[in-house]
């Protein structure tokens, strides 16, 4: 089995290509542009909600087959095709050319898997168990997403926010880190999601920290 090195890919304005037009491709368009990815889509054909999106502007999209040299560019691609002539000819151009490469469910013809994700605004959790075991890395998803609920989607935000305000005091590193410790440790998630926001107001003013309710 492959071994796998977990990373998180800066892909915003960067070339993306999708080869396919049907529901799984889509899939890897949304989550490509929710990325601020440039894509492009090649394919004879698509649903409606890709030809919605060129209709848009959002993406490219070349309406024939792919064909070798389509991957110009790019800094990533997905094959969303059952095509196998297909799949091996785009995953060879793009290990010739450096490009990450995703021939979806057919992780020989991958140079980089996607891990189950639970998304909670900046809160983003990668669960991976490197293909071993899909079905595995889908239910820790579901249990991850019953812990890390929506509101910490608020809280992230209300973290970075206090982080700017107490990095641009004048304090020691020892000081910050301090601040930081405490503001951890206090259960704001628990506070947000039971709708206990004065407790949230009196932790920010407790260290001079903004808060709107």
């Amino acid at each position: 089995m492959a071994k796998y090195y977990p990373i998180f890919l800066k892909i915003e304005q960067k070339l993306c290509v999708v080869i396919g037009g049907g529901k799984v491709a889509a899939r890897k368009i949304k989550t490509l542009l929710e990325a601020g990815a440039k894509v492009k889509v090649i394919s004879p054909e698509v649903i409606r909600e890709i030809e919605k999106l060129s209709e848009q502007g959002q993406v490219e999209w070349i309406k024939r087959p792919y064909r070798k040299g389509d991957l110009e560019d790019a800094f990533l691609v997905y094959a969303a095709t059952d095509d196998p002539t297909v799949q091996k000819q785009v995953f060879a151009e793009a290990e010739e050319k450096n490009i990450f490469c995703n021939v979806v469910d057919k992780p020989a013809l991958c140079s980089f898997i996607v891990p189950s994700i639970v998304k909670r605004g900046k809160l983003q959790i990668a669960i991976s168990t490197s293909g071993a075991s899909p079905a595995l890395a889908r239910r820790l998803r579901e249990q991850f997403e019953e812990t890390f609920g929506p509101e910490y989607a608020e809280y992230l935000e209300l973290m970075a926010r206090w982080r700017e305000e107490i990095l641009a005091r004048d304090l020691s590193e020892k000081e910050k880190r301090q601040i930081f410790e405490q503001l951890v440790l206090a259960p704001v998630p628990l506070w947000l999601k039971r709708g206990e926001r004065h407790h949230v107001k009196s932790l920010a003013k407790t260290f001079n920290l903004s808060f709107e309710e």
